[in-house]
């Protein structure tokens, strides 16, 4: 059987690909939360998991470090943009995994429709730069874009942006820091990407794996 590395990061995303994978038959042998290994066995043969950082998983997969992988849509969507558009890869599933949306939010006393509808000039932090970016100016506001790389809450907290765009599952760590949710950008799921050199040259292997996570998928 021709080998099949599979890019998977930490967390939600990897807790929720499980269920995929035993559908497909494929169990992975060890918890990447106590292994210290980067490299997972599993029970097929020739299929391995490798545990990267959310963002580097469509890297890995777009330049053959894995044939296939499973990445958000604001990862994919924000590394497109920046990439002019496109990163090369085949995405043949929306897993419906990972849900959750990409808003922009504010403390709960400022008033964000005035400031929109006044035209002020916005600071707004966030590490969707790109999608921030493109969001704003289609609705023809001007903003400052302040990159950072966590605790998006605290930034409009201190004052140093007026607002921020950040994923949002439940709206309990806003809630819990006085902040609001005033625009909702896109709906965030994760997808199943796939190296197009793997899709030709592994196809035999690759094309029942993603058959079987469809079936799971629509099941």
């Amino acid at each position: 059987m021709t080998g099949l590395t599979l890019a998977l990061s930490k967390g939600r995303i990897f807790e929720e690909t499980l269920p995929l994978l035993r559908a497909a038959g494929i169990e992975v042998l060890e918890d990447p939360e106590t292994s210290r290994k980067l490299i997972l066995p599993t029970n097929r043969d020739g299929v391995r998991i490798v545990m990267v950082r959310a963002s580097d998983v469509p890297t890995y997969v777009q330049y053959g470090g894995a044939d296939l992988g499973v990445a958000g849509r604001d990862v994919l969507h924000e590394q497109a943009l920046a990439q002019g558009g496109s990163h090369g890869l085949y995405q043949p599933l929306d897993l419906n995994i990972a849900r959750c949306r990409m808003s922009v939010a504010t403390r709960a006393d400022f008033d964000y429709a005035a400031a929109v509808k006044q035209g002020s000039r916005l600071r707004v932090a966030t590490k969707y730069t790109e999608i921030a970016r493109q969001h704003f100016a289609d609705k023809g506001v001007h903003v400052d874009l302040i990159k950072l790389y966590g605790s998006m809450e605290l930034a409009p907290l201190t004052g140093l942006a007026d607002a921020i765009v950040d994923l949002v599952s439940t709206g309990g760590t806003l809630r819990a820091n006085k902040l609001v949710e005033v625009e909702q950008i896109m709906d965030i799921s994760s997808r199943l990407v796939v190296n197009q050199a793997a899709l030709k040259l592994k196809r035999d292997t690759l094309r029942p794996l993603i058959d079987a996570f469809a079936s799971a998928v629509s099941a």
